[in-house]
């Protein structure tokens, strides 16, 4: 299947370049020469096709202002905020209910995900690939955090600044962690169907 083939890119003169975690360098600068390449890296971060549709489709709307970061970069910023609005549905779904209405904040259910659900930079395949640290980006150890990053592109203007290396990435290991159950779940149905 060819991930958002209905949107059509042309190659550009000038490569696009992006800070972005590879394999043993959690701070690379990664390269796309060609429209399809990007096209490809981009649908290659696609979120477990088991969750639940509203999280896919706020996660795809990610993913497609990314890709359309090809024409104009400034969308990568636009992409990283529908990016963190994705985790943020995922998190309330699978979390949520366990703390009280005035306690869940977006901030507070990313801690919910380490201090409750035992995340470690051990369960972010990102982390473990590239190294570095993920982790005190949700419990406030790391400023910005997470929940600021939200903040400050749906609060300010998100298109400023440069983007965040990985975030899209991170996101997606995040939410399917978040939906690891779910995921196993739906799983054993499937096998056992």
């Amino acid at each position: 299947m060819n991930t958002f083939a209905h949107i059509a890119l042309d190659d550009r003169d000038e490569p696009l370049t992006l800070v972005w975690p590879a394999t043993g360098n959690p701070a690379a600068f990664l390269h796309f020469d060609r429209a399809e390449a990007w096209r490809a890296f981009i649908a290659d971060l696609g979120i477990d096709q088991r969750i639940p549709a509203i999280t896919q489709q706020k996660f795809a709307r990610a993913q497609t202002l990314y890709l359309l970061g090809w024409i104009d970069f400034s969308l990568v910023k636009a992409g990283e905020l529908a990016a963190l609005i994705a985790l943020e549905l995922a998190v309330m779904d699978r979390y949520g209910g366990h703390l009280s209405k005035s306690k869940r904040g977006f901030a507070a259910l990313l801690k919910y995900m380490v201090e409750v659900e035992g995340l470690t930079d051990n369960d972010i395949p990102m982390v473990v690939r590239c190294g570095g640290t993920a982790i005190g980006q949700l419990v406030g150890d790391v400023n910005p955090t997470l929940a600021e990053r939200r903040n400050a592109l749906a609060h300010g203007d998100p298109f400023d600044g440069l983007p965040t290396g990985g975030l899209l990435e991170l996101v997606r290991d995040l939410i399917n962690f978040a939906y690891r159950d779910y995921i196993a779940e739906a799983a054993s149905l499937g096998a056992s169907a």
